[in-house]
C-alpha cells in the first residue's frame, strides 16, 4: 500500500464527533452571569461552576450578591461556588452558609490549604452533615483515593480532578483520570468531574474514557458550532482568514 493510500485509509478511520451522542455532562465554567443565563438555554449544558478568580477576572465584589442573584437566575441547574477561607473553622462556617443559598447549591471545598495541609476532616464534617460537595484542585490518583473515603457514605458529591494542568505539566492526564474513575466507581454517589480542559477535544476524550462531567470555559464553549465541521471546509475558511487579513493590513511586497 502506497504512502497516499494509507494517509488516506487513517483519514477516513478518524470518527466525525457527535455532540448528539454524548454521554458526559458538560457543565459552563465561569463568572458572567449574562453568558450564563444564555448558556442555561442550550440543551447540551447541565449545570454550572465558578471560582474566585473568575469571579474576580468579571469583575464580581460583592460575593453572596452575585451567587445569590445567579442562583434565582438557573434554580434548577446545578452551580457550585467556592469557600475562600484557609482554616478549618472558617471552611466549615463558609461552607455551610453557602450551601443555605439554594438546593441545587454544591460547594467547593480545596483539597487542602495552602499550607498543603489536607481539607479531607472538613469534607467528611460537611457530608456527614448532608451539604453537597465539589472537591476542587485534585490533580492525582492518590488525592481522589483520600477524598472520596472522606466522602464515602455521606451527601451527593463530586470530585474534580485538573486534567487541562495535568497536561499543561506534559504530563498525559488520560491515565490519572482512568485510574480516578476506577476509585469513584466505588463510591456511589459520587461523580468525577474532568476539569480545566484547553479544548473542545477534551470533551470527547472525557466522554470515551466514562467521566461524568467535564467542566468548560465559555471561551470554548463558545466553538461547539466547529464539532463535526468538514476539514476541508475549514482548510478553506482558513486560506481565506489569512488572504483577507493580509488584504485588510494593506501589505505589500
Amino acid at each position: 500500500m502506497g504512502n497516499n493510500a494509507v494517509l488516506l485509509e487513517n483519514f477516513l478511520s478518524i470518527p466525525t464527533p457527535s455532540l448528539a451522542k454524548l454521554k458526559v455532562k458538560i457543565f459552563a465554567d465561569g463568572a458572567d452571569k449574562d453568558a450564563i443565563v444564555a448558556l442555561a438555554r442550550n440543551p447540551l449544558v447541565k449545570g454550572f461552576t465558578t471560582n474566585p478568580t473568575l469571579m474576580r477576572k468579571a469583575g464580581i465584589t460583592d460575593y453572596e450578591g452575585f451567587a445569590r442573584d445567579l442562583v434565582a437566575a438557573i434554580p434548577d441547574y446545578p452551580i457550585s461556588f467556592e469557600v475562600f477561607a484557609d482554616e478549618a473553622p472558617e471552611m466549615l462556617s463558609q461552607a455551610r452558609k453557602i450551601a443555605t443559598w439554594g438546593g441545587n447549591v454544591y460547594v467547593k471545598i480545596p483539597v487542602t490549604n495552602t499550607k498543603r495541609e489536607t481539607t479531607s476532616p472538613v469534607v467528611r464534617e460537611l457530608t456527614r452533615e448532608g451539604v453537597k460537595l465539589n472537591v476542587t484542585a485534585l490533580m492525582t490518583a492518590d488525592q481522589v483515593r483520600e477524598v472520596c473515603a472522606a466522602l464515602s457514605g455521606g451527601a451527593a458529591a463530586c470530585v474534580s480532578v485538573f486534567a487541562g494542568r495535568v497536561a499543561d505539566t506534559g504530563r498525559d492526564p488520560l491515565p490519572i483520570m482512568r485510574e480516578s474513575l476506577d476509585v469513584i466507581a466505588c463510591h456511589p454517589g459520587v461523580e468525577l468531574i474532568w476539569a480545566s480542559p484547553r479544548e473542545l477535544l477534551n470533551i470527547f476524550q472525557a466522554d470515551e474514557i466514562g467521566t461524568h462531567i467535564i467542566t468548560v470555559t465559555h471561551d470554548v464553549l463558545g466553538k461547539l458550532g466547529l464539532v463535526g465541521k468538514d476539514l476541508d471546509d475549514y482548510s478553506l475558511d482558513t486560506v481565506k482568514m489569512f488572504a483577507d487579513d493580509a488584504s485588510k493590513a494593506g501589505f505589500e511586497l
